[in-house]
């Protein structure tokens, strides 16, 4: 039988609004104006004014990094994974995107009544074979369970600790005009497996998410720069698009990407074509952009090709002085056209 492809709606552009929508859980334009407006006025962390992946902080003489996310993803069981493997290896990314080695997990569980538990055993189950192959350890939690209607099945939150290394600190300050852009893997393949998914598209046979635990690669590209990584960011919500983005604003290059270069699978690129999406702003969970000095790119990307999860690795472009703060990428066709970030989300509800 023939799914029916739902008409979609792309969240209009808000300007003004006085109540919480979709878009701002999107990581676009609407995640960072509630960020500025309503979060950082009254949080005064120095370290969350960063906005990194997490927060270096001291812990007697020791420095670790912290890193806290939330996982409300729908459905909860997808191809290649589920809410569980999710929130372990979304973490651990974060931590690793420091620069730091993860060690340990919280989990925190909100299930809705009628959850079964058939289902909740084995999203546990998969935690915990994802934790072991992150090499970390799950060490405290809490559950709590809320009526039914309230809780669109389960939403878990996970914190991760991971030791910092005062030699290896990647972030976007120290992005130079010259730096290699690098992409560990294809993109595009967890958000589209999501929404084929969720929408009974048809899709699944070709598509399957790319979550893993990305420390091992991240460890092979510092040893074979002797730590030379100028930055990381894994593409998760917004996708490519709003992981560079991101690095843009924060070190004042501008990043000019090459349409040609991108890994995009043709089971992705198929779909977007047919639901009108654009793949650069489709969720990852499975891939990483580094920054690496052009002295250092050939030996990043090699070590990045000789790991199983980097074997799809590309050079897609370079930081530039010209259109500071901006991501631009010249296109198949040889002309330029602006990635900004999006006002809302092409897909909610990916991670």
């Amino acid at each position: 039988m023939t799914a029916t492809i739902p008409a979609f709606a792309c969240p209009a552009p808000i300007g003004v609004t006085d109540r919480v929508v979709l878009g701002h859980g999107s990581g676009g334009k609407l995640s960072g104006a509630l960020l500025r407006q309503h979060f950082l006025p009254h949080f005064q962390s120095s370290a969350l004014r960063q906005l990194g992946d997490g927060a270096v902080v001291s812990a007697g003489v020791s420095q670790v990094v912290v890193s806290t996310d939330t996982f409300v993803v729908s459905p909860l069981e997808f191809p290649g994974g589920n809410i569980g493997t999710l929130a372990v290896n979304g973490t651990v990314n974060d931590l690793a995107m420091m620069g730091a080695h993860p060690y340990y997990l919280t989990a925190a569980f909100v299930i809705e009544e009628g959850l079964p538990l058939e289902v909740l055993d084995r999203i546990v189950a998969s935690m915990a074979h994802a934790a072991h192959v992150a090499g970390v350890e799950i060490v405290t939690g809490d559950t709590k369970v809320v009526e039914r209607g309230k809780g669109d099945g389960l939403f878990i939150n996970t914190t991760g600790i991971g030791f910092a290394d005062s030699e290896f600190r990647p972030m976007p300050s120290n992005v130079r005009p010259g730096d290699v852009v690098l992409l560990s893997g294809p993109i595009g393949l967890h958000g589209m497996t999501i929404l084929s998914t969720r929408e009974g598209l048809g899709f699944e046979s070709d598509l399957a998410s790319d979550t893993a635990a990305l420390y091992p690669l991240v460890d092979a590209v510092k040893r074979a720069t002797d730590g030379a990584v100028s930055a990381l960011r894994d593409p998760t919500r917004g996708g490519l698009a709003s992981a560079l983005n991101e690095i843009a604003a924060s070190s004042g290059v501008g990043v000019m990407i090459e349409e040609a270069s991108l890994p995009i699978p043709a089971a992705v690129a198929g779909a977007c074509e047919m639901l009108g999406l654009d793949p650069l702003y489709v969720a990852n969970e499975g891939n990483f952009v580094a920054f690496v000095p052009e002295a250092y790119a050939d030996a990043a990307l090699a070590a990045l090709q000789a790991h199983p999860l980097g074997a799809n690795a590309r050079r897609i472009g370079v930081a530039v002085a010209e259109h500071p703060s901006m991501v631009v990428m010249r296109t198949g066709f040889g002309a330029t056209r602006i990635v900004d970030l999006l006002p809302g989300d092409q897909l909610p509800r990916i991670c």
